[in-house]
């Protein structure tokens, strides 16, 4: 067996640059996809402690990757301690993840409901408890995604102390409230306000969708790394335009070949994972021509793609100068 260094969020090489947990968008394909284009830490669509527990199939094969996707983190979300820690101990012993990460932060109302994401800061103990019971479940670190607060931003201030009493060793902080959703401006300030109150790792999250976004958020907020969302969707290589703004470099600039080329290679590994069917890749082939000269005549065609040798034709016309001219 090859030896495997422990992921340590406070040695872990600064600034952290990693891709944000997204329901329905950070499946292995998408993972493999943004490793590739340099993200050095893959976070995993969350999964439900209930379904873990439950041995829900769908829910197994969800926390399922490839050695490829190391460092990888697998968030979950869930209200009772107990489960989390059972859930926890399964996804463990069956795919041992290099990191646990819990969800109180996502404003669903499907995950609101159920008491558990961002409905968690208006129970701290709770959430306290969750951070200690999953703590005392694996040895591998955990921890925690979170937002400014319900409807205050202030109630970070109080709220991040505690998940660091209560052992979480690194927490992402998106910079809206919960009432906020995804409106309005993400506040790095604040975010940054908050990261000096505590000693561990602080990650940025939140309305980072270029490399220049990147290099302010961090800047502005101080944290220890950013953790990208949105911004990745369709735009993979926004990782590596980082690492290269960061080291003073000019970010490279992303060529009609050279985004052609990995559209083609996230659609084979999209289409392996799903039988060759392509129908819930749709969602990411839109976002990676969003924007793209000629893409308003074809936005149809895109959104209409089942399989690969459909998608072939599509790009075929993509690869038409005349096409990108219009």
């Amino acid at each position: 067996m090859l030896f495997r260094p422990m992921l340590d969020w406070k040695t872990a090489q600064k600034p952290i640059i990693a891709l944000s947990p997204m329901a329905d968008m950070t499946d292995s394909a998408f993972c493999r996809i943004a490793k590739r284009c340099g993200a050095s830490i893959m976070f995993r669509e969350m999964v439900s402690a209930d379904g873990v527990v439950h041995e829900n199939d769908k829910t197994l094969a969800m926390a399922s990757f490839l050695p490829e996707e190391r460092p990888i983190v697998q968030q979950l979300f869930g209200k009772d301690p107990g489960k989390l820690a059972a859930a926890l101990k399964i996804i463990d012993e069956m795919f041992s993840p290099d990191g646990f990460d819990i969800n109180m932060g996502c404003p669903a109302s499907k995950i609101i409901s159920g008491s558990s994401g961002a409905a968690l800061m208006r129970e701290p103990e709770t959430a306290a408890d969750l951070v200690r019971a999953a703590k005392a479940a694996t040895s591998k670190p955990v921890s925690v995604k979170t937002r400014l607060g319900w409807d205050d931003p202030k109630e970070i201030l109080e709220f991040l102390p505690l998940l660091e009493d209560a052992g979480a060793d690194l927490v992402t902080i998106h910079g809206r409230t919960k009432k906020q959703g995804y409106a309005g401006q993400a506040d790095w300030v604040a975010v940054g306000r908050a990261r000096q109150r505590v000693k561990i790792p602080v990650l940025v999250n939140g309305d980072i969708f270029s490399a220049t976004d990147a290099a302010k958020a961090l800047d502005i907020s101080g944290c220890a790394g950013a953790l990208i969302a949105r911004g990745a969707l369709g735009n993979p290589w926004i990782f590596r335009q980082t690492a290269e703004l960061l080291a003073g470099r000019t970010p490279t600039d992303v060529t009609i070949e050279e985004r052609l080329s990995l559209v083609r290679e996230h659609a084979a590994l999209h289409a392996a994972a799903h039988g060759g069917n392509l129908t819930t890749f749709r969602k990411h082939l839109l976002l990676y021509f969003k924007g793209t000269p000629g893409v308003k005549r074809l936005r149809e065609r895109l959104a209409q793609v089942s399989t690969i040798g459909e998608l072939e034709e599509v790009l075929a016309i993509f690869e038409d100068a005349e096409m990108l001219r219009c």
